[in-house]
């Protein structure tokens, strides 16, 4: 049981990988630093990119108590880089935010206010759009927003028990992971390569499985603002992404099974999806712009979906389906390496 007389102890882990993401990365750092709820550190994974690495330390040279630089020590990935700020962090809560997204200023706060209930392994929050053109794309429906790592139409508002957070805008009690693991590397993104998910959707059942009890929350005041860039406007991002979501679905059945796997899926295309095709059929009637757009991404987006889920479970029949694992995350599995230069060995 942790302290109730003194403030929680966060950790805050942003994973970075491109050198684009400059401006994005340092905003996001700001952003934590402006908490109403100060964290105990910031740490800065890089994934696989030397420059950005010494980059990042040069820029937090000053701050090296506030903001740690690391690098990821497991293979390329966004699971592993999480599981390296886990392994390094110091905090009682580890809280992940993307490295293209600022929180709010009480973000920190309303997670810690989740865990005043012992109960409570997981809190997450609401993550909203910021379009590169400045505004949503007519025909994109907010039922599929997930699709940009945000948070869609269709999710309970307030402080509600869920199966799982979302992980861009998370955090997790750290004592949680010594119980069930880290994030399953092969499943998350990699880069700019096609852009799998669900690692948190795995995680969160797996916890559940491994904490009895186990209570996870999200509390939609928890907002971060995450940007959108141009390219993931578009309609061919948008079909990539959510067959790719099928493929990343039949993995996480393949982990924990499918009745859970799938179970809040299940509510999502039977209530939410066919009530948005309606929606935006009457919208259409009514001649508002994107009506028609949006009931078709929404069919379209059904049936991709399900034709990477198809795809998928029939890689794992066959035995051909990528392999993932996770491990326990321990003080003695943080990294030793991070963006101070090593001496080059002498060569023979």
């Amino acid at each position: 049981m942790s302290d109730r007389t003194a403030p929680p102890r966060f950790s805050v882990v942003i994973c970075a990988y491109t050198e684009e993401r400059w401006g994005d990365i340092l905003a996001a750092v700001d952003s934590v630093r402006k908490q109403s709820l100060p964290p105990l550190e910031t740490l800065l994974v890089v994934d696989h990119n030397e420059r950005l690495l010494h980059r990042l330390t040069e820029e937090y040279a000053d701050d090296r108590e506030e903001v740690r630089v690391l690098a990821n020590a497991g293979p390329r990935g966004l699971s592993s880089g999480r599981n390296t700020g886990i392994a390094a962090a110091r905090g009682e809560f580890v809280a992940f935010l993307d490295d293209d997204a600022v929180a709010e200023r009480d973000w920190l706060h309303h997670f810690a206010a989740g865990y005043e209930d012992p109960e409570v392994v997981a809190v997450g929050g609401r993550t909203l759009p910021v379009w590169a053109s400045g505004r949503r794309p007519v025909w994109f429906p907010e039922e599929f927003d997930w699709v940009v790592g945000c948070t869609y139409r269709g999710l309970p508002p307030g402080r509600v028990r869920v199966r799982n957070v979302l992980g861009g805008n998370a955090s997790f009690r750290r004592a949680a992971f010594d119980a069930a693991g880290g994030f399953a590397t092969g499943i998350g993104r990699d880069g700019d390569r096609r852009p799998l998910g669900c690692e948190e959707t795995e995680l969160c059942i797996r916890l559940a499985g491994a904490v009895p009890g186990a209570v996870l929350l999200i509390d939609d005041r928890a907002v971060i603002h995450h940007k959108v860039p141009a390219a993931r406007e578009r309609f061919a991002y948008f079909r990539t992404r959510v067959y790719a979501e099928g493929l990343s679905k039949a993995l996480v059945a393949q982990s924990v099974g499918a009745g859970k796997g799938l179970e809040s899926e299940r509510r999502y295309t039977s209530r939410v999806l066919p009530a948005g095709v309606l929606r935006g059929m009457r919208d259409a009637l009514l001649g508002r712009a994107g009506g028609a757009g949006r009931a078709g991404a929404i069919v379209t987006g059904v049936a991709l979906a399900a034709g990477g889920y198809a795809l998928g479970t029939l890689r794992a029949r066959r035995g051909g389906s990528p392999t993932f694992s996770w491990g326990p995350i321990t003080p003695e599995d943080a990294p030793r390496r991070t963006g101070t230069p090593e001496p080059k060995e002498a060569a023979a």
